[in-house]
C-alpha cells in the first residue's frame, strides 16, 4: 500500500519550488545554482511497515550525504491528538507512529498535525539553505491584504473611578 507521500509532503507546505516526490521520498534543490540538495524520507521503526518520523539529509552530488537529522513524530507532537483521542498508550508500537496499513479512504498518516515538523524542517534547512524560508514568507505575505481593525471610540464616563 502507498504511504501517500506526495500528499503528506504537500501538507507540510515546504517552500522549495524545485522539488519532487519520487516513491516515498521528497527531493528538493532549495537554492538554485548550488550543488546541495535536500532529501526527506520517512524513518522506519523496529516494527515492519511502521514509520516514526522523518529523516532529512543534505546531499552533495559528489560527496554524498553531508549531514543527516532524524525528526521523530513523537518529539514534534505530530500524532499527539490522534493518540490521545484513541487512548493509545505511550508504551505501545502505535504511539507517535503510522503504518502503511490503514482505513480505506484515509491516508496512513491521518490525524497528523504537521506544524511542529514543519518548524523543525525550517530550523534545520535555514542552516544549510539560508534565506529560502524568508523569501517564501515574503512571497506569501505579498499576496495578503493587510487588515486593519477599526479603532474603538473612546468615551468619557461621568462617574469617578475609585
Amino acid at each position: 500500500m502507498s504511504l501517500q507521500a506526495h500528499e503528506f509532503f504537500a501538507e507540510l507546505c515546504l517552500p522549495f519550488h524545485d522539488s519532487t516526490v519520487v516513491g516515498n521520498t521528497y527531493y528538493a534543490a532549495p537554492v538554485p545554482g548550488t550543488p546541495l540538495r535536500l532529501r526527506i524520507d520517512f524513518s522506519r521503526t523496529i516494527y515492519a511497515d511502521t514509520y516514526g518520523g522523518l529523516r532529512l539529509a543534505v546531499v552533495h552530488p559528489d560527496r554524498g550525504e553531508i549531514d543527516v537529522v532524524a525528526l521523530s513524530f513523537m518529539d514534534h507532537g505530530t500524532f499527539h491528538r490522534r493518540d490521545e483521542a484513541h487512548n493509545t498508550n505511550p508504551n505501545t508500537s502505535r504511539y507517535g507512529t503510522f503504518g502503511k496499513y490503514h482505513s480505506p479512504g484515509r491516508p496512513p498518516w491521518d490525524g497528523a498535525v504537521t506544524t511542529g515538523l514543519r518548524d523543525a524542517i525550517e530550523q534545520y534547512t535555514a542552516v544549510w539553505f539560508p534565506g529560502v524560508w524568508t523569501a517564501s514568507a515574503s512571497n506569501r505575505m505579498a499576496g495578503r491584504t493587510p487588515h486593519t481593525a477599526p479603532a474603538v471610540p473612546v468615551t468619557r464616563s461621568s462617574a469617578r473611578a475609585r
